[in-house]
């Protein structure tokens, strides 16, 4: 994402809050609906995106170069935009926090995968951790070993916390982004991970070995996060019978609405706040920032807070540039306390513009999410630190909207920390 198009989605987004207040009478057993189809919407994105990536990834495979392989990367950046939008459906809904493991884990051993630097610092304990699946066509984890000769979706999706660490992820978009980045060895220096093409030249001119099997790696991991959207896909389409939609809109409205809230809130604190950001802070640790290899920290981020914004004002631009808009809690809250109701929406403004000055960093002035948390950069510190801030003042308006609501003892999720 550039800063424009950023500029553009805001502006966008705040101008269908302008129009929602045609919504203002609505119940909520509406805005509940129009959850599901928000959910729906941002999932089909994402799958949508993930195939494109797919087909990006065998165009490359085919005929592997340096520009083939900056197009994959691209593709993968595209897929990440509409995927961190999805989100804020986590935490709300069991279906999605069990399933999104296998998409979106992270921290990762990278060792477990392909080859690491000498230097390489890793999980201590995790004896899968220097695995290197590419390398291997066995895996002796412990006193199990493990036949990896064929490298397929399934064998990908077996691997995931393989030898029970949670640093062994195997399959999702991280390990597809380490396999087209590589390691950023730059730490907190500017830069991203630097991969050759040639890592994929079957044959001569094949760089650090194994290049078939690295391509099989790449193709089966691509196939899983294809396959794994599609399934939560169906799980919130009208289309669809028996599925999780059916089942939320079966459900009491005050208990769709809590989930909401609680994805939200859950989302903005212990989540964004706290694990992706605090986390790194804290530790000046560049092992713990979201999209390490890739350097595209910055938009995770902000699509993250993106997503929690969309669900609040019942609004979504979509990846073909059409909008997605309909009853929202906002409307609930405005026909509660109209007062009340600018006061939130301008936190939400707050909080969204802060975490924007995070992509603002990054694309204008070349201060990357790695290089702001680096122990010598008080005012990266500070510019993370402010927008942590921020985040946990738009987590009290959560609170503060589902208690306008008649929603009591929302407790979002700090996942531990102290704030």
């Amino acid at each position: 994402m550039n800063l424009t198009t950023m500029v553009k989605g805001a502006v966008a987004a705040s101008l269908v809050m302008t129009s929602s207040a045609a919504f203002s009478a609505v119940s909520k057993d509406q805005v509940v609906e129009h959850y599901a189809d928000l959910a729906h919407a941002v999932f089909a994105d994402a799958l949508t995106k993930a195939k494109d990536l797919d087909t990006s990834i065998n165009t490359f495979l085919a005929n592997p170069s340096e520009k083939g392989l900056a197009d994959v990367q691209q593709a993968w950046l595209a897929s990440r935009v509409p995927y961190q939008q999805t989100e804020v459906f986590r935490f709300g809904n069991a279906i999605v926090d069990d399933w999104e493991g296998q998409l979106n884990a992270w921290p990762l051993d990278e060792g477990l995968i392909d080859y690491v630097s000498a230097d390489y610092q890793y999980e201590l304990g995790n004896e899968g951790a220097q695995a290197n699946i590419v390398a291997n066509e066995s895996l002796k984890i412990g006193a199990t070993t493990l036949d990896i000769k064929e490298i397929t979706p399934e064998v990908i999706a077996n691997l995931n916390e393989v030898g029970g660490s949670e640093a062994n992820v195997a399959s999702g978009y991280h390990a597809i982004e380490f396999l087209l980045w590589g390691q950023d060895l730059n730490g907190t220096n500017a830069g991203a991970g630097e991969r050759p093409y040639t890592d994929y030249v079957i044959g001569e001119g094949c760089t650090n070995g194994n290049c078939e099997r690295r391509a099989q790696y790449l193709q089966a991991a691509s196939k899983l996060l294809v396959h794994d959207l599609q399934w939560i896909e169906k799980q919130w389409s009208a289309a669809e019978k028996d599925n999780y939609r059916s089942e939320l809109l079966a459900d009491k409205a005050d208990n769709g609405i809590r989930k909401m809230l609680f994805g939200m809130g859950s989302l903005s604190l212990g989540e964004l706040a706290g694990e992706r950001m605090k986390v790194a802070l804290e530790a000046n640790s560049t092992e713990d920032e979201h999209d390490c290899f890739s350097d595209n920290t910055h938009n995770s981020h902000y699509y993250n807070e993106q997503g929690i914004y969309n669900v609040y004002t019942g609004t979504y631009l979509r990846t073909d540039g059409t909008m997605v808009d309909g009853p929202s809690i906002a409307d609930l809250v405005e026909a509660k306390d109209k007062t009340a109701a600018k006061e939130i929406l301008t936190q939400f403004d707050a909080a969204r513009a802060q975490v924007g000055k995070l992509v603002t960093s990054a694309e204008k002035d070349n201060q990357h999410f790695d290089q702001l948390i680096a122990s010598n950069n008080p005012q990266g510190n500070k510019l993370v630190n402010d927008t942590i801030v921020a985040l946990i003042g738009q987590t009290g308006s959560i609170e503060r909207a589902a208690g306008i609501i008649g929603i009591d003892s929302l407790n979002p999720d700090t996942a531990d920390h102290e704030f």
